[in-house]
């Protein structure tokens, strides 16, 4: 390109095709290679394409070219190389829009507006024959035609000239070949064309892209460089430049799903570092080929779709996400359906919209009691759904039929019948059973029973089993044999959910159900429960109350019905047992414990005697009306009043057990007997219930009194009571309240009696201190006495003296005495030395234990407990005695063996002398065995 002073010169060349440098110039030589000349074309249109207008044109193989056309840049045509003997290429895009005709001619299929200032698609060739196939991006990109009527090629005024008018249809490449000096001058407003790079491009890397050279390189020494993201920012290297040459490579394969574009400067600076021309902005864009499937978001769709849907219902939606660029052929996915399973009614029960991904019915036939469910497999494919050349994936559509009520419920049976015994509830009669086809446990599944006819009471209501489904007829009220002896019920059966459209009732949905009752002995009743009669408390005994009957509801058994007691509290009444009437046997009191609120209750019972028998309770409330039969009493019993006047009185009220009008107002009285009552005390009413009690002296000694007095009611005739009130006298203090010697003193006890009681409580105290004390003393006395044991309970080491009891058979001629403790010791004394009894004393010195000093001192305890151990050690005469056993000849016939097998023998073959070393309780047998030897 031309460019002035300050400018860079952006040389593009081609990626494929035969290139090689000689003296600093590129020179195109052609060759014959299966393929496109050109990886990358771009051709500058207007924004409206109108239908049929021809973009650029190519010669396909097997042209009459012999070699390689020359390539023109910016409004010169381009031309396909061809191979001789490559016939039968055809053409095709990815872009519906435009399409290749035989000869290579891309034009536009309809009219055409670009929406932005560039588009892309892809142009593939193949051989039918050899099935090879070649693709070539082209670029068409939305500019002006003159701003590029004036870039002429050198060296090629002849070509340019021609092909100038041409220039909308012409493809440009990106790449563009040198002139014989390497560069190609432009003018200084030239707009560097974006650089598109195919991702997953096999190499070899680096590959160069671009050459940029500034025209002051003849001058100075420049040095170039670039910048922005893929250069000198992450991603990093992944373009490079030379900063001598200025060729700009990429260093690996792109991938335009990792970033789609990059937008690099590239800098032009001297040896200093000093800036030579301004930064150029270089667009490279990463060209999409179609190395990604489609993905579907979910492997599995779950969808469903009602029975007997019609044809072009919803039912749901698959989506799959193409990473590849989507607008694009690579990135537009189409949808299709492979399979279904079953194939029932129909091979296409469903089809798929291609664009969307929705599914609809296609046909009708839906019906869940025959396919419940149904698998469709999903494929979806870019290069928008071409199989041969798009990439396609697969998922798994399950679309179930749901269930609609469009099969009623109908009886299995016409008639059913069943049987209930009366008076009874809660009782299931018979069992409906219905069949219907529906899903089962839903709500057009669920039974729901109603009785049109039969029961205009309502004894009975239908429930549905839950599980079963079936109609459980229940009696809710009781039936009675005597009024109904049978019932014919109309049932009819319906779902929880109304039928779908179009589908009527069966007349399988209504049956008939025939109950029988079936007669029981029902129990005898009393036709007024409670009953209630009403008289006056008092009446005599045996007197006749009322008749207490009862009723046999039975009317076709002859029962008889008999009556009894069940509960008389107070045991006041009888009852005929054959006709129930009621008479006294005691006097009714109304002021009973018995009676509440004036109503005495007794309960009867009447039983038949049917099989088995039955009984019923009645209850008979009389209420007693009161008469004038209980005088009143006196009210409070006890009282106390100081012992002058004026200072207290006794209010006195009175209680009657009878009701109004047999109690007050009452009439308080004081008696004329004896005189002193009333020359003492005087009564004030207060009203008809309270009066008032007082002294009438101005002094009285203090005591208790009892004062007499008179109360009367208002019963008709009237009734009185003399009632007995105790009165405390006492001094009082300035309150009017009794002093506490007072209340004592009034209490009867005089000072003589108070101090006697005085008396009585000191000397007790004094007994149990003196107890106390002695049980302390007693107690010392036990803890400092010695502890010492009488020598008649001591048994250690003494011979107990038992009785004689006699021997045995052969014991007869022994001589027992020898066995008996001797009364003196002269035969002891009388006997050989050193021929002893064990159980004799030893007679000789006694040895002297140390004794213990007064005024112990710590060191002399063990010095004393060493010499008490050896004087015993040597005292002879303390036990056990070290002498020898003598014993007496007890007879012949004794079943003990010989024991002459325990005679002591030396055999020399052991050394006692150790047993000199163990004291001189064991010098015996030292003597005996230690100096054997030396016999």
């Amino acid at each position: 390109m031309t460019i002035g002073s300050g400018m860079l010169l952006l040389l593009l060349l081609p990626c494929c095709g035969s290139a090689r440098a000689h003296n600093g110039d590129l020179t195109v030589r052609p060759t014959c290679k299966p393929g496109f000349s050109e990886e990358d074309y771009t051709a500058l249109v207007s924004q409206n394409i109108m239908e049929g207008q021809k973009l650029l044109k190519g010669q396909p193989w097997g042209s009459s070219l012999h070699a390689r056309s020359p390539v023109v840049c910016k409004g010169r045509s381009v031309k396909f190389s061809g191979c001789p003997g490559k016939n039968g290429i055809r053409y095709e895009t990815n872009n519906l829009d435009f399409k290749v005709r035989t000869d290579g001619t891309i034009y536009a299929a309809h009219q055409v507006q670009i929406p932005l200032k560039q588009t892309m698609f892809m142009v593939t060739a193949w051989d039918h024959q050899t099935l090879e196939r070649w693709e070539t991006m082209v670029r068409l990109l939305v500019g002006e035609k003159s701003q590029h009527n004036g870039h002429k090629q050198k060296g090629k005024k002849n070509a340019s000239t021609d092909l100038a008018p041409q220039q909308s249809d012409t493809l440009i490449p990106w790449r563009q070949p040198q002139n014989s000096n390497g560069l190609r001058r432009q003018k200084r407003d030239w707009v560097i064309p974006p650089i598109n790079v195919p991702e997953n491009s096999r190499g070899p890397f680096p590959q160069q892209l671009v050459r940029i050279r500034s025209d002051k390189d003849s001058e100075i020494h420049i040095r170039y460089s670039i910048t922005g993201v893929g250069a000198d920012q992450p991603p990093m290297e992944v373009f490079s430049i030379d900063p001598v040459s200025g060729r700009m490579y990429v260093t690996r394969p792109m991938d335009r799903e990792e970033r789609a574009s990059y937008h690099l400067r590239a800098h032009a600076v001297d040896m200093n570092g000093n800036k030579v021309e301004n930064p150029i902005d270089l667009y490279i864009y990463v060209i999409d080929m179609n190395d990604n499937r489609p993905e579907f978001i979910n492997q599995v769709y779950n969808g469903s779709v009602d029975e007997g849907s019609k044809p072009g219902t919803y039912v749901m939606t698959v989506t799959a996400n193409d990473a590849d660029d989507s607008t694009t052929a690579n990135g537009m996915v189409r949808y299709r359906i492979v399979t279904q399973t079953p194939q029932s009614p129909s091979q296409n029960m469903f089809t798929i919209n291609s664009e969307t991904g929705d599914i609809v019915t296609v046909a009708a036939g839906l019906d869940r009691e025959k396919v419940q469910q149904y698998t469709v497999i999903v494929q979806a494919t870019d290069m928008e759904g071409n199989l041969n050349y798009g990439l396609s994936n697969t998922a798994t559509a399950i679309i179930t039929v749901t269930d609609v009520n469009d099969n009623p419920p109908e009886f299995t049976a016409s008639t059913y019948s069943g049987e209930v015994p009366e008076n009874r509830v809660e009782v299931v009669v018979a069992n409906l059973t219905v069949m219907d086809r529906d899903q089962p446990h839903s709500p057009n599944w669920n039974a729901v029973y109603r009785i049109i006819s039969g029961d205009p009471s309502g004894h009975f209501t239908i429930r549905t089993d839950p599980v079963t489904n079936e109609g459980m007829v229940t009696v809710v009220k009781a039936v009675d044999y005597e009024m109904n002896r049978a019932f014919m019920l109309t049932v009819m059966v319906s779902n929880q959910a109304p039928l779908a459209s179009g589908i009527q009732m069966s007349f399988q949905s209504t049956a008939g159900v025939t109950i029988s009752v079936t007669d029981i002995n029902e129990a005898p009743y009393f036709p007024t429960n409670h009953k209630l009669i009403r008289l006056e408390e008092g009446v005599p005994p045996g007197t006749a109350l009322t008749t207490f009957s009862a009723v046999d509801p039975d009317r076709f058994m002859q029962q008889a019905v008999r009556y009894s007691k069940l509960s008389d509290p107070a045991n006041w009444l009888n009852i005929n047992a054959t006709n129930g009437q009621i008479t006294t046997a005691a006097v009714l009191d109304r002021e009973s414990v018995y009676i509440k609120n004036n109503v005495y209750e007794a309960t009867f019972l009447a039983a038949d005697n049917g099989i088995p028998p039955a009984s019923g309770t009645g209850t008979l409330q009389i209420y007693l009306i009161d008469i004038n039969d209980n005088a009143p009493e006196l009210l409070p019993k006890e009282a106390q009043i100081c012992e002058k006047p004026n200072l207290n009185v006794i209010n006195i009220t009175a209680s009657d057990a009878d009701i109004d009008p047999n109690v007050g107002p009452f009439v308080f009285e004081l008696p004329s007997v004896p005189s002193a009552v009333r020359k003492n005390w005087t009564i004030t009413r207060l009203n008809g219930d309270y009066a008032q009690l007082s002294l009438r002296i101005m002094y009285l000694e203090a005591g208790m009194y009892d004062v007499p007095i008179v109360v009367t009611d208002s019963g008709n005739p009237p009734l009185y009571n003399t009632s007995i009130i105790k009165v405390k006298v006492c001094p009082c203090d300035e309150n009017g309240d009794c002093t506490t010697i007072g209340a004592v003193a009034a209490a009867g006890l005089g000072t003589g009696a108070i101090i006697a009681i005085l008396i009585c409580i000191i000397i007790l105290l004094t007994m149990v201190l003196l107890f106390v004390v002695w049980m302390k003393r007693r107690e010392k006395e036990r803890h400092t006495k010695q502890l010492l044991i009488d020598p008649e309970d001591d048994v250690r080491d003494n011979i107990l003296k038992y009785d004689e009891e006699g021997g045995g058979e052969e014991d007869q001629d022994y001589d027992l005495s020898q066995l008996q403790q001797p009364e003196t010791m002269d035969h002891v004394l009388n006997k050989a030395p050193g021929v002893r009894r064990v159980d004799e004393r030893p007679i000789g010195a006694e040895p002297q234990y140390p004794i213990r000093p007064v005024i112990p001192h710590p060191g002399d305890i063990g010095d004393f407990i060493n010499e008490g151990l050896r004087a015993a050690d040597n005292d002879p005469t303390a036990p056990p005695y070290d002498s020898l056993l003598v014993f007496d000849y007890e007879g012949s016939g004794s079943t003990a063996g010989s024991v002459s097998s325990l005679n002591s023998s030396s055999s020399g073959d052991q050394d006692y002398d150790y047993l000199n070393d163990w004291g001189p309780r064991f010098k015996k047998l030292a003597d005996m065995y230690g100096g054997g030897e030396e016999d």
